[in-house]
């Protein structure tokens, strides 16, 4: 149902719920580390890291390293890099340029994959909805497949994290919002899909999903092989047990499946527009204030700023004195919450508009006057 409802397609076979995007993001790394090993090993009786051990299966195919190829990853990914045996330091960003950090550049991909001849191979991890800006790696599905086409040739794994964007992809087909749909067209064509169900279906923390398109490398990495009372009867559902992270788990299928059966596309689709035009009006509002920044400035050429605008939004206030302590003025105010992060190594204000309650003129209003009542306050 949710393969369906972002528009993914059926070529999914491997699938499963995780603990959120952190866990999504391990398991895409996992099968990613798999794949790039096991393609390269020479005898197809070598069973790949699942069963030989990172050290011992890449000594058996000449690999030296495995980077992780990125731009702006979120933290979950270099915790995922160290987890998995690759080390955070394995992860590497490939941007564009400092202006759009967040935009993956196809020469510098290129140039890091070719390193495949110094035994080198590489993971891909696009970034669906970078965390502080909510911006989009490629631009269309036509960025997407020359990625494809670089991750075949020098046989690397694509995976897409799509814990903030991946939702845009339920948006409706309308010029308001056709710019997004742009940024998130082409994802399907990764090797392996994570998200995040608690943001944008509301259901209780904690609940992830992964998609990946072989059912036998999750497997292969995840089976329990020893443990008789563990193995599955016949189904042609594979046992989360052996796809997955945990043998002790709980049923977060059925909060997803409630929702998904109680709004349906259109009530999703009405969900998320009313969180993104939230999430427009307030940045629309910060961009003419003269108290406030709205961060980042650079838009895609042809594009404005607020056409790129998803459910985040970055900014600072334009007094030294005031941005310092803007998130601790804005949190204590108890009316609305934002979180604390950096940008050009300032600090910055983050809202993430992620709930089913959003009433746009409402909720800007309240935006309004907080942040006004903090300008006021300081004059």
């Amino acid at each position: 149902m949710l393969a369906e409802l972002l528009e993914l397609g059926d070529d999914w076979k491997g699938r499963t719920f995780t603990t959120g995007a952190t866990g999504s993001n391990l398991l895409g790394l996992a099968c990613g580390r798999e794949a790039v090993v096991t393609s390269r090993l020479s005898s197809t009786e070598d069973n790949g890291v699942g069963e030989l051990g990172l050290l011992k299966a890449c000594l058996k195919a000449g690999i030296r390293e495995i980077q992780v190829l990125t731009t702006m990853g979120h933290s979950s990914l270099f915790k995922s890099a160290s987890v998995v045996g690759l080390g955070r330091a394995s992860v590497k960003d490939v941007p564009v340029s400092q202006d759009e950090p967040w935009k993956m550049s196809l020469t510098a991909l290129e140039n890091e994959l070719k390193r495949e001849k110094e035994g080198v191979v590489s993971i891909v991890a696009v970034s669906a909805g970078e965390v502080n800006t909510g911006k989009f790696a490629t631009d269309g599905v036509a960025t997407m497949k020359k990625i494809r086409v670089l991750c075949d040739k020098y046989r690397a794994w694509l995976h897409v994290d799509g814990a903030f964007g991946l939702f845009a992809r339920c948006l409706p087909e309308t010029p308001e919002f056709q710019t997004l749909i742009n940024h998130a067209s082409g994802l399907e064509l990764a090797d392996s899909i994570g998200g995040d169900c608690h943001k944008m279906l509301n259901v209780p923390y904690d609940c992830g999903v992964f998609f990946t398109r072989s059912a036998t490398i999750l497997s292969s990495i995840f089976q329990n092989p020893n443990a008789a009372y563990l193995v599955a009867g016949p189904s042609s559902i594979p046992s989360p047990l052996n796809i997955g992270l945990e043998n002790s788990r709980r049923f977060r299928a059925l909060p997803v499946y409630a929702v998904l059966m109680a709004y349906g596309r259109k009530g999703m689709q009405e969900m998320v527009v009313r969180q993104v035009r939230l999430a427009r009006a307030v940045a629309e509002y910060l961009e003419s204030s003269e108290g406030y920044q709205l961060l980042p400035i650079q838009a895609s050429p042809g594009t404005k700023a607020i056409d790129e605008t998803f459910i985040i939004v970055l900014f600072r206030a334009k007094n030294d004195a005031i941005n310092e302590q803007l998130v601790k003025k804005i949190n204590a105010s108890r009316k609305m919450y934002v979180s604390g992060t950096k940008w050009d190594g300032k600090p910055a204000s983050r809202i993430a508009v992620s709930t089913w309650k959003v009433d746009v003129e409402r909720d800007l209003k309240l935006v309004k006057s907080v942040l006004e009542d903090i300008l006021r306050d300081a004059a």
